[in-house]
């Protein structure tokens, strides 16, 4: 059997391959030994393996004889190198607990400290560290902690408890706490828990670890990491790794401290160390932010205007000493580290390192620079940078200009800013933004419980905590705008569906008054603010450029107004992969002739009608080939289930029937046959084009006519027609014939020729079998994966999101199949279709159109099965750039 506790630290030894492997011991466990091999100051422990805690889930919570003795063999390990014995009364081995999966998951699980104080062992802590407010302190720490994430207690109540201690004895930090107030206070720690668990608080040490053990093996299965895990496209079937490791106290007087730290700046890349520290506390204290932070170094002390000393000036010998572990630590990973630590008593002590989260623009900057350092190189740089991070970049940000109504200022926290409605828990954030709704989510602090709603907000703003607490590395992570430690906000305290109010400075407000935040500078405003459009220059252009050298697929992009064009153009686009005329019909001042058309019921009138639309389909595509400069431009024929373009209502039918003359029973009488069970799978695409020709007609002339026009300027259009919802070669074979006879029309009308191409989108799975055969009619094929997924699973895209999380909660699909392509399914489809279509026709141009051509992981697999170019929409053609950069450098 595979080992799987594994110890770091002391004489262990650390040349296991499988310890080396973050699958088998977690980010956090794999670097912990790496650190402790480099001879960096390390707290001993061991870690448990994530295979452990599969197999404990699978096994309905059972641990296993093989595993309590390979714990007990590590925790004797412990004790030998730390020369403590754990559940020693004199002096005892104090130990935390810690998750660790291999990919970092921010709040699956909070740490658990000081694990193994009881009754007992508190008082030898306590003569042994000649400190009895310490050891107190430290045992009400413990117990609030394990009563939370152990026994899943409500924490409020222990929170509630130290308020009114502090209350009653007009304290207002916890450091005014003596050891009496402490002892007190455990004792009436103790008898809340126990009054909700209805027995005694633990004392057995032993216990005490099983249940933290427990408890990170079953947090893999909690809610709130399933969220976090679909979120972030994290598979299910990982399993988090268990760090148990020798305690050290950065709450031993004022010479010891706790802090977090990057070595550059997360939010801005800036090579300058960055961080927060407090003296006299444990490292919760720091990330929960129940006490205000002091900052790390003297620079960013004084740019802030506080007045408290930085670590820099306060434990100068510490803070060099940490200073110099960061730079080994950046050379030794070649990356930005997040780094733990604690003092003890003046020793600098590392609890953590793992590649620091970052901002989009931070990480641009950072691998940028980094290969101007010569830490890395470019193609490095290409890949380290999240595809999908960039989204933070390509979208409005505060105009400087506008006017701004600031009620208060906290902590710039997340870059970025947002307008929005204030909520003030996660599920109503949720809710709004369902329906449609720009929220900001409003909290004294956040905790893991609420990622669901910091998720679905614009923006987050907290009453407490640092730029290193919970709402700030979530937001990070997330891409979202946070201000945190924003003390002047005050939160009512009302229950759901309650008037909640709370103050922001001298503002009274309520929940759902709009405003907004800026976490570049902390301001909070009243109202909302203004933006202006980002700026793609700089670090961006040139990673762009980069990924532009690497890549092999092109990249075009899906739309169909002359804006849109242009946004796609700006961002880099190659051309378009899907102007979806349908999308053209609904102005207002056409839906009538399209209405009109639809209801004729004879070619005469629909003629009649479509000789309305045909001078705007040409504007269309005028406006679409000027803004494209000469780029190939992929225009597919009308595609909608008719139904969409029918009347409804009463108003629209008497609008129609006084714009066209026709009697409104009649109209109603012509809907009524023109009704479909199933129109998804009805009377549309192709099969309008071989049953009504003439709408093609019009489309294909609009097109010509268009191209000859632009081309006659100087700039020669690449038009590239697509028939939609093919099934059988014939079908394309009529419709290439309507199209070349309308070319040659308009040619010879023109006296001007012009290259173009006849293709089809390959959506159905039929299509897919038969592309060798259709192949012999098309010029290329694109592949319309939104309705090839909804065809090959018989799911609709619209109603699907009633069971789709709990399948991908279930496993039964790794992700959203509609978010990122079904690879095992449809993605069979489209190889096969591949294969058979460059069988039959060698150079056949073949693409990607469907929203999964702006998805990092469905452009991977485009770029194994050869295809020559992704469209994804405007503001995701970066992102397809990167990832198609990224997809031919692996």
């Amino acid at each position: 059997m595979n080992k799987t506790v594994f110890h770091f630290g002391g004489d262990a030894p650390h040349d296991d391959p499988r310890q080396k492997d973050k699958t088998v011991t977690g980010g956090k466990g794999r670097n912990l030994a790496e650190m402790a091999s480099i001879s960096l100051p390390v707290p001993p422990g061991f870690t448990i393996a994530t295979e452990e805690c599969l197999r404990f889930l699978k096994e309905g919570g059972d641990f296993g004889d093989g595993l309590r003795s390979a714990v007990d063999e590590a925790l004797r390990h412990v004790e030998r190198t730390v020369g403590k014995r754990f559940g020693d009364a004199a002096d005892p081995l104090l130990v935390s607990v810690r998750s660790g999966a291999a990919i970092s998951m921010p709040g699956m699980m909070d740490t658990v400290l000081n694990l193994g104080l009881n009754d007992e062992t508190v008082q030898g802590l306590a003569a042994a560290s000649g400190d009895e407010r310490f050891a107190w302190d430290s045992y009400r720490r413990f117990i609030q902690m394990y009563a939370d994430v152990v026994l899943d207690l409500d924490h409020g109540l222990f929170e509630e408890a130290l308020e009114i201690a502090k209350e009653d004895a007009g304290y207002y930090n916890d450091t005014e706490m003596s050891a009496d107030d402490w002892k007190t206070l455990v004792a009436e720690f103790q008898r809340i828990a126990e009054q909700e668990l209805g027995r005694p608080f633990p004392q057995d040490p032993s216990e005490q670890l099983w249940g933290a053990i427990r408890a990170v093996f079953e947090s893999w299965d909690t809610e709130r990491a399933k969220v976090y895990r679909r979120l972030n496209d994290i598979p299910h079937d990982m399993g988090t790794a268990v760090n148990v490791q020798a305690m050290v106290f950065g709450n031993m007087g004022d010479t010891s401290a706790t802090g977090v730290a990057f070595t550059r700046d997360p939010s801005t890349g800036e090579r300058a160390y960055y961080g927060e520290w407090l003296v006299n506390a444990q490292g919760e204290d720091v990330v929960a932010g129940i006490r205000t932070p002091q900052y790390l170094t003297s620079a960013r002390r004084e740019e802030a205007g506080a007045d408290k000393p930085s670590m820099e000036e306060a434990m100068p010998e510490a803070f060099a000493e940490l200073a110099r572990v960061f730079d080994l630590l950046e050379r030794h990973y070649t990356d930005m580290q997040d780094i733990e630590f604690t003092v003890q008593q003046g020793k600098l002590w590392l609890l953590q390192t793992r590649n620091g989260k970052r901002t989009a623009k931070a990480a641009l900057k950072m691998a940028v620079d980094m290969v101007g350092e010569g830490l890395i190189d470019e193609k490095t740089a290409i890949l380290r940078v999240d595809p999908m991070a960039l989204d933070q970049l390509l979208h409005p940000t505060l105009d400087p200009q506008a006017p701004r109504d600031v009620m208060t200022k906290g902590l710039p926290a997340s870059p970025g800013a947002a307008s929005g409605k204030i909520v003030l828990d996660a599920d109503t954030a949720e809710k709004w933004a369902h329906r449609g709704e720009k929220v900001i989510l409003v909290r004294v602090e956040t905790s893991p419980e609420d990622i669901h709603g910091m998720h679905a907000a614009a923006g987050i703003l907290t009453a407490r905590g640092g730029m290193t607490s919970h709402a700030a590395v979530v937001a990070r992570g997330i891409g979202r705008p946070c201000v945190s430690g924003a003390s002047q906000i005050s939160i009512a305290r009302a229950g759901a569906g309650e008037d909640r109010t709370l103050t922001i400075g001298d503002r009274g407000l309520r929940e759902g008054d709009t405003i907004t935040i800026d976490g570049a500078t902390g301001e909070v405003m009243a109202g909302e603010v203004a933006t202006i459009e980002p700026e793609l220059a700089g670090d961006f252009a040139t990673l762009m450029e980069w990924a532009d050298r690497h890549r092999r697929m092109k990249v075009r992009t899906n739309a169909e107004t002359e804006e849109d064009c242009k946004a796609a153009r700006r961002f880099g686009a190659e051309g378009i992969g899907l102007a979806r005329t349908e999308h053209m019909f609904f102005d207002a001042s056409r839906i009538s002739a399209v209405r009109e058309m639809i209801l004729a019921e004879s070619e005469a009138g629909r003629r009649a009608a479509l000789d309305k639309l045909l001078p705007e389909q040409r504007g269309d595509f005028e406006s679409i080939f000027r803004a494209m400069a000469g780029l190939p431009c992929t225009i597919r024929l009308l595609d909608p289930p008719l139904h969409e373009f029918l009347p409804h209502s009463d108003a629209e039918f008497e609008d129609l029937a006084e714009s066209t003359g026709i009697a409104v029973e009649k109209l109603r009488r012509r809907a009524a046959e023109l009704h479909e069970f199933n129109p998804m799978l009805g009377h549309r695409g192709c099969r309008l084009g071989i049953t009504y020709p003439e709408i093609y007609e019009m489309q294909a002339r609009a097109i010509f006519e268009a191209a000859c026009n632009v081309a006659a300027d100087g700039e020669a259009p690449v038009p590239e027609i697509m028939i939609p919802l093919i099934a059988t070669r014939r079908e394309l074979e009529i419709l290439r014939a309507l199209v070349e006879r309308v070319a040659g029309e308009v040619f010879a009308e023109t006296g001007r020729t012009l290259d173009y191409l006849v293709g089809t989108m390959i959506e159905l799975p039929r299509a897919a079998l038969m592309a060798g055969e259709i192949a012999e009619e098309a010029d290329f094929f694109s592949f319309g994966t939104n309705d090839l997924t909804q065809t090959t699973l018989g799911v609709s895209r619209d109603d699907a999101g009633r069971f789709l999380t709990p399948y991908v909660d279930c496993g039964i699909f790794a992700r959203d199949p509609f978010v990122s392509l079904d690879i095992e399914g449809v993605g069979q489809l489209v190889e096969l279709a591949v294969e058979r279509g460059r069988g039959t026709r060698d150079g056949i141009k073949l693409g990607i159109c469907g929203e999964h051509g702006g998805d990092p992981a469905s452009i991977g697999f485009c770029e194994k099965v050869g295809l020559d170019y992704v469209s994804a929409s405007p503001y995701r053609v970066p992102i397809a750039r990167l990832a198609a950069a990224q997809a031919s450098l692996r």
